[in-house]
């Protein structure tokens, strides 16, 4: 009967996470007749999209203290609702600021109920078929975020952009009557308190790193717009990690970090992280900037690559359970490198074909890698999958900001500081695809020295 509710309660979980995952990048595609319809430019527009990030970024460390303090039903209806909300307002919104506030709120309840998903995949789910599970939960969350934009343009062009936020409405009004009646399963709970220093420090510490690396594509290492936040961030999070060695009830328990296997296991998948953003960044400015190809086309470009690596987001974790985690993980490096020194030999006049065709060489290193590294690193620690879980989805949201501020930076850098359509720039596209397969070996001398496949004979 607990399996039952459990997997009643899971199935639910998933669905809601699907949806509120997609509310990520839907957007994206409106952004132009947002820009429109509210006479603003496109550098304020983007807000509604990166706001979004920054608030996710804050929302996953407090994971685990909600699933401390909180029923697994009142966080589900609590995040679902204020997702509901979010959306309202976002449908009506009169201006710009009205619906960057409204993204906000949205966030909010994406940032709660994601990471508490796999929280509750990890206790509902025998340990043995986590990986099997977690491959299931990475196509869904993978596939929803990566056809989102297509499906957006789509609405947007037959009934405009606000009826996106009515869509999201309807079915989360919907999933909260459900959730209501079929969510049964509750785990144990506390008073666990909340430590508001902590919480201070965790909000500066992630807006801090993640807003300056941010706009470092846009405004170069200004001292307000980057220097500072980062300044700040960095010096937040050492007073943070600080605190929470020192007090009774921390907010993220970071001892998990001091076991070597979760801390390289959770580095593996931050590296591979950083590259996928960095590439998701880098791509694009390759097929505009150097081969002169229109947005459009940037985006079939990595379509089928993005197809094809949420596929080996469920083939990965299955090869895992058959074949050992470590050597799919070696695969998984073996494939990356391999798709960034093919990417060295790129140049102006490729062809959309051959960009197209190779960039699914490094989707599949990036679909077979995440889930397994993820799914291992936390079993590593299973008797604490609430922080461990909290802290592999923090490192991996902080890095890829980073990564995506970095990989532009690196590619200007090489060019000269200004990336066109000329030889210095194609070789400068080289040498950040070099610097990409390097952090790739980097990462195979981590699963060499660090990921065994007897997890049990690590504790």
């Amino acid at each position: 009967m607990k399996l039952d509710r459990g997997m009643s309660t899971l199935l639910i979980f998933i669905i809601a996470a699907a949806i509120l995952s997609a509310a990520q990048s839907v957007v994206t595609t409106g952004i132009d007749g947002i820009m429109t319809d509210f006479h603003v430019s496109s550098t304020t527009a983007q807000w509604i999209y990166s706001s979004f990030l920054l608030v996710l970024g804050v929302m996953i460390p407090l994971s685990a203290f909600f699933t401390r303090r909180f029923k697994v039903k009142t966080i589900l209806i609590s995040s679902l609702t204020l997702f509901l909300i979010g959306s309202i307002i976002a449908y009506v919104a009169p201006n710009i600021v009205v619906l960057i506030i409204a993204r906000v709120i949205q966030a909010c309840g994406s940032g709660i109920l994601l990471p508490i998903t796999q929280i509750v995949l990890f206790k509902v789910i025998p340990e043995e078929k986590w990986q099997v599970y977690m491959g299931l939960f990475g196509f869904i969350i993978g596939i929803a975020p990566a056809l989102a934009p297509t499906a957006g343009g789509f609405i947007i062009d037959s009934v405009g952009w606000r009826s996106i936020f009515l869509i999201f409405a309807i079915l989360v009004a919907i999933l909260i009557l459900i959730a209501a009646v079929v969510v049964k399963l509750e785990f144990e709970t506390g008073h666990y308190p909340l430590d508001i220093i902590s919480l201070i420090l965790c909000v500066l510490s992630c807006v801090g790193i993640m807003f300056g690396f941010s706009n470092i594509a846009q405004k170069g290492f200004d001292l307000i717009w980057v220097i500072l936040p980062i300044v700040i961030g960095v010096i937040s999070l050492v007073l943070f990690v600080k605190r929470q060695f020192n007090i009774k009830t921390p907010l993220l328990d970071l001892r998990a970090l001091k076991n070597k296997y979760f801390f390289f296991g959770t580095l593996f998948s931050a590296i591979l992280y950083f590259t996928m953003c960095g590439l998701n960044v880098i791509m694009p400015l390759f097929a505009q900037s150097i081969t002169s190809h229109d947005a459009t086309t940037s985006g079939i470009i990595l379509l089928p690559a993005t197809l094809v690596m949420i596929v080996f987001n469920f083939i990965g974790p299955l090869m895992a359970n058959k074949f050992g985690v470590r050597k799919v993980l070696l695969l998984s490096c073996a494939f990356t490198v391999l798709g960034y020194l093919i990417m060295m030999t790129y140049n102006s006049s490729t062809s959309v074909e051959y960009m197209l065709v190779t960039q699914v060489v490094r989707a599949i290193g990036a679909g077979l890698g995440l889930m397994p590294a993820v799914t291992w690193t936390i079993a590593v620690v299973s008797g604490d999958v609430e922080d461990a879980t909290a802290i592999n989805n923090t490192v991996r949201q902080i890095i890829g900001a980073i990564g995506s501020a970095i990989a532009v930076v690196l590619m200007a850098a090489f060019a000269g500081g200004n990336v066109g359509h000329n030889s210095v720039s194609v070789a400068a596209f080289g040498q950040t695809s070099l610097v990409m397969s390097v952090l790739a070996i980097i990462s195979a001398v981590i699963v060499i020295l660090y990921i065994k496949d007897e997890i049990h004979d690590l504790m």
